[in-house]
């Protein structure tokens, strides 16, 4: 498992990056359409701004069940119940009535850093073995579910600059750690054969690629074959 303070430190740095962006944005560029149909850069922005909330809400919840296995960061993305139509037409219908409701364009970055500020605080406050359950009823370490935010904020990321046509602001530490959730059991000669430039520069296409944000495309078979962990992802 991935050490907390390496996970902070990279989402640290992904929240700082898109505070910047969300702090930034017209009332023209907050309309414009994402891959992520039918919202739009200001429902995507309050979705993702929510995504960190969630470790708020769920440490709330209180701690896991002692005898409860934990699921890992790659297997909260499993295509269960979390993915089904009913919850995923609940998470679009949240976040576009959230967004019609915010009074400027800069609403979400306000948010996000109140939000960031209680929460890196509170996660100091957390021993290393700390559980909770998520909103879907898993039982996770608190260091993998902020392993999960991490790539959240990465992925949602891509898909805001997408739309905004901008260079991705994406960081050093938050593509590591994705790159790692993707492709960390993977066989390093058998990705290659697939993605060519999977490490070093070609790092974020190969993460574009793998998630479904890159022109090109790889058969899902030919990436779970090399050992890919191809997230299912709402």
């Amino acid at each position: 498992m991935v050490e907390r303070g390496v996970v902070m430190a990279a989402l640290a740095d992904e929240v700082t990056a898109l505070e910047e962006v969300l702090l930034g944005l017209s009332e023209d560029e907050v309309v414009r359409p994402t891959r992520c149909a039918p919202w739009d850069v200001a429902a995507l922005s309050v979705h993702t701004v929510g995504a960190l909330h969630q470790v708020s809400v769920t440490l709330d919840t209180g701690a896991a069940d002692a005898a409860a296995r934990p699921v890992s960061a790659p297997g909260y993305y499993s295509p269960r119940v979390r993915f089904s139509p009913e919850v995923n037409g609940a998470r679009v219908r949240d976040a576009a009535e959230r967004a019609a409701r915010r009074p400027d364009a800069a609403e979400p970055g306000r948010v996000l850093g109140v939000l960031w500020s209680a929460l890196r605080e509170r996660v100091a406050r957390e021993p290393e073995d700390r559980t909770l359950v998520t909103r879907h009823g898993d039982p996770m370490l608190l260091t993998d579910f902020l392993t999960t935010r991490v790539t959240e904020l990465v992925l949602h990321g891509l898909d805001l600059a997408d739309a905004l046509e901008r260079r991705p602001w994406v960081s050093d530490r938050g593509l590591d750690l994705v790159r790692e959730l993707l492709f960390g059991a993977a066989d390093r000669a058998a990705v290659r054969a697939v993605l060519p430039d999977v490490e070093g520069a070609g790092a974020l296409e190969a993460v574009r690629v793998v998630t479904g944000r890159a022109s090109r495309r790889v058969e899902r078979e030919a990436l779970e074959a090399a050992g890919v962990r191809v997230l299912t992802l709402g």
